[in-house]
């Protein structure tokens, strides 16, 4: 086995720097003669701008200008489109929210953007933007999805109807009818999907220059991919050819989805660079970020499912209010309906399925993907509909998902919603759950739990993922002069560990030295190609692309060695990182043969030769699939819930590295939990946030969580020359429903009604007390 190589738990190369200080962010960058900008957001969360008045602001020491939408207009700068096309269940296609990076006449949600502030100082731009003059004349607000959706409710947007951006449906609405007349059993449950903020550590930044003799355009921005912002600010916004702008993006704290999409403040920042002929900056601090960044899930669903006699799934009906808050941002559309329902049947047999969703505006930041985008949601909502119909039709819970499951051997398996599964093992994945979580011996912790006071539940939720994203990835590897093996790459790691998983694959395939290789990401001039990170893509699509232009370099290399060797090219054989004659000991290392290249002692050969550029073409995105089982204790006195044992058995395919996969799958539980007990984004009638910092928005935390257990069950997906599936968004969607079902499992003898997320212990104590009462 190459040392370095796949399937090697090797530390990661980029911790070095990070954890030592010297990384890079957004917010190191510092340019000569830069301004800062503040954001005038307004208070209200609707209103008309009845008038602005900016005189006073102007005279702040250090204000060099303010800009309001009078002066994008001026200056033809264009809107944040939201690039998702939908058509409504009638035919008629989806509502339009025209969104301008400054308010135009109505601002429609607290934060939304009224005025851009640029000064001297970050302290002169917060004075200018204080000194600003706003004249709102309030209109009704509502903040609620379901309130929003009810007849007479505030309109968001006076042409989208009863506050509807879309109504969509996918499915057989027929045929589901028919099994639901003829079936043997039924069962139901109605869910909220709770609104959550993304709180990534690197806030977002932005920091424009304008050169005026080029007139272009670079920024440096925090992003999961340089390429569709730079296109987006093109095309959309300034309305110029995209090589006209640059876009640059170094090191990123965490991205989960939020840092994908265009902001105002983007737009604002390269405006105002242009505008005043020197860089502008913005750096979002913790309150901004409540108040500006997407936000994620925010669902309310009800499920129905048919059985037969022998409790067979037949049917599953599925309807969804999504919130998509005040505009629709980059990709919000897509989220619940073809994201999400895609995944709907999971692992189950289903014959038909039918699913509404209706996307509603209300007076919030707007929603848009967060890690899972959708799948997480759609594997909530039917991992709670397993558990809630055993209780109601009396059978046991995991005898229903097993009776259920695709069977290996039915593989490959085409689901009512057309996509087609290539691989898995689904039901052994829960048997060893369950023999890895000690189902076996459950009885005993619950009674001691009891003995101490709290009652203990035992959760299940498998899960199946399906990744997504561009139809295609490039890699370019290249030898240089200095005898570093650069791989330029078109996506953007946010903290995943691309840099050391695509050494791995490099130093795997070509045998170079792992010191020796340099990933090179983040910049659309040196890479002006790439699909970007999100729906857990970048391994299967980038390394493939890293294959391909790996085994370019084998075959021109034995041209080239064959050359310096005195044999014929077909006579070269590649093994462990040297050109061999087939049956000799003559040989030449790939590193030296690239150093003799750049110094010309190959004739006719040029310096690059080893150079290659490879597109992949995705044929088919990848199903990583697996069983979360969660064990919680509440204290039945305070309500308090407790995660005390956590188990995952996961099927992410062929494992590259397991050190960083089960590093994703403990960040993705974190977040699960968090959503399923502690998190969620709260806002008044009036449309006020009411957990706009961390004193009121509660994390999970270090010591909230247990010991993760993570057993990684290899079954290669076949779709992939890689046979790899997608691992960062897997742990994000098993462990909500895990959590709560286990919750479920506690309380259900106690009487409790219902609960959703987030399950705090003032729900858990007023459902029990209900009880009592």
């Amino acid at each position: 086995m190459t040392k370095f190589g796949v399937a090697q738990s090797v530390a990661r190369v980029e911790d070095q720097r990070l954890i030592t200080g010297t990384g890079q962010y957004t917010d190191d960058v510092h340019l000569d003669g830069q301004a800062h900008g503040v954001l005038l957001r307004s208070p209200v969360a609707h209103a008309r701008i009845a008038s602005v008045d900016t005189a006073a602001a102007l005279e702040v020491p250090g204000v060099l200008a303010v800009y309001t939408i009078d002066d994008l207009k001026a200056d033809g700068i264009g809107e944040l489109p939201c690039m998702i096309p939908l058509k409504n269940r009638d035919g008629s296609d989806r509502a339009e929210t025209p969104h301008p990076a400054l308010a135009d006449g109505v601002v429609r949600y607290v934060g939304d953007p009224v005025a851009f502030v640029v000064a001297e100082s970050l302290a002169a731009a917060r004075d200018g933007a204080e000194a600003i003059m706003v004249d709102y004349d309030d209109l009704p607000a509502v903040a609620d999805l379901e309130a929003a959706a009810g007849a007479g409710a505030a309109q968001v947007w006076p042409d989208a109807a009863g506050n509807r951006a879309f109504d969509w449906e996918q499915g057989d609405k027929a045929a589901v009818d028919k099994l639901f007349a003829d079936a043997a059993h039924t069962g139901r449950i109605r869910v909220v999907n709770n609104r959550v903020v993304v709180a990534s550590l690197e806030p977002r930044a932005a920091i424009a220059a304008y050169d005026a003799a080029e007139e272009r355009f670079t920024l440096w921005l925090p992003t999961q991919g340089t390429m569709l912002l730079k296109n987006l600010l093109a095309n959309a916004v300034f309305k110029i050819p995209a090589e006209k702008i640059r876009i640059r993006t170094l090191d990123v704290g965490g991205g989960f989805g939020m840092k994908i999409f265009l902001y105002n403040e983007q737009v604002l920042c390269a405006y105002a660079a242009r505008k005043l002929g020197r860089p502008v900056r913005w750096v979002s601090d913790r309150t901004e970020a409540f108040l500006s960044d997407t936000q994620g899930r925010d669902n309310i669903s009800t499920a129905e499912i048919a059985l037969d006699a022998d409790h067979n799934f037949l049917a599953l009906r599925v309807h969804t209010l999504a919130g998509m808050g005040a505009y629709l941002s980059t990709f919000a559309p897509m989220i619940p309906t073809m994201a999400g329902t895609k995944v709907l049947p999971s692992v189950y047999r289903y014959q038909a399925m039918h699913v509404q969703v209706e996307g509603v505006l209300t007076n919030t930041v707007p929603v848009d993907a967060y890690r899972g985008a959708g799948r997480p949601e759609a594997n909530y909502l039917m991992e709670r509909l397993i558990d809630a119909t055993a209780d109601q039709i009396g059978v046991d819970r995991f005898e229903l998902r097993r009776r259920n499951m695709i069977p290996p051997e039915a593989l490959p398996w085409k689901t009512p919603t057309g996509l087609t599964y290539d691989s898995g093992d689904f039901a052994r994945n829960m048997d060893v759950a369950l023999e890895t979580a000690d189902w076996a011996g459950f009885p005993g912790r619950a009674a001691a739990a009891k003995a101490a006071g709290k009652v203990r539940g035992f959760g299940l939720a498998y899960y199946l993922e399906a990744t997504g994203g561009a139809p295609t990835e490039r890699a370019v590897i290249r030898f240089t002069a200095d005898e570093t093996v650069e791989v330029l790459v078109g996506t953007q790691s946010t903290g995943q560990g691309h840099e050391t998983a695509y050494t791995q694959l490099v130093v795997d395939r070509l045998g170079v030295p792992p010191e020796k290789v340099r990933v090179l990401q983040g910049d659309s001039d040196t890479i002006n190609f790439g699909g970007g990170t999100g729906g857990a893509r970048s391994l299967y699509s980038e390394g493939g692309a890293i294959l391909s232009a790996s085994d370019m370099v084998v075959t021109q290399g034995k041209e080239v060695a064959a050359v310096m060797l005195e044999a014929a090219a077909v006579d070269i054989e590649f093994e462990a990182g040297s050109f061999r004659i087939a049956g000799t000991d003559r040989s030449v290392n790939i590193m030296d043969l690239a150093r003799a290249l750049h110094a010309g002692q190959i004739p006719d050969a040029v310096d690059r030769a080893l150079d290659a550029d490879a597109e992949h073409k995705i044929e088919a995105i990848t199903f990583p699939n697996g069983c979360h089982v969660a064990e919680v204790e509440v204290d039945l006195t305070t309500g308090i819930t407790e995660v005390v044992r956590y188990t995952v058995v996961d099927d992410m395919g062929k494992v590259i590295n397991p050190m960083i996969v089960k590093g994703q799958i403990h960040g993705g539980v974190a977040q699960g939990v968090g959503q399923a007990l502690y998190e969620h984004t709260a806002y008044d009638e009036g449309g006020q946030l009411l957990s706009g910092s961390f004193m009121d928005y509660c994390l999970p935390r270090a010591d909230t969580l247990p010991e993760i257990e993570v057993v990684l069950r290899e079954v290669p997906c076949k779709t992939n020359p890689l046979g790899v599936k997608g691992a960062g968004e897997a742990g994000s969607v098993g462990a909500p429903p895990a959590v709560m079902n286990a919750l479920t499992h506690a309380l259900k003898d106690r009487g409790a009604a219902h609960i959703d997320m987030p399950a705090t212990p003032d729900r858990i104590w007023q459902a029990l007390a209900g009880k009592a009462a």
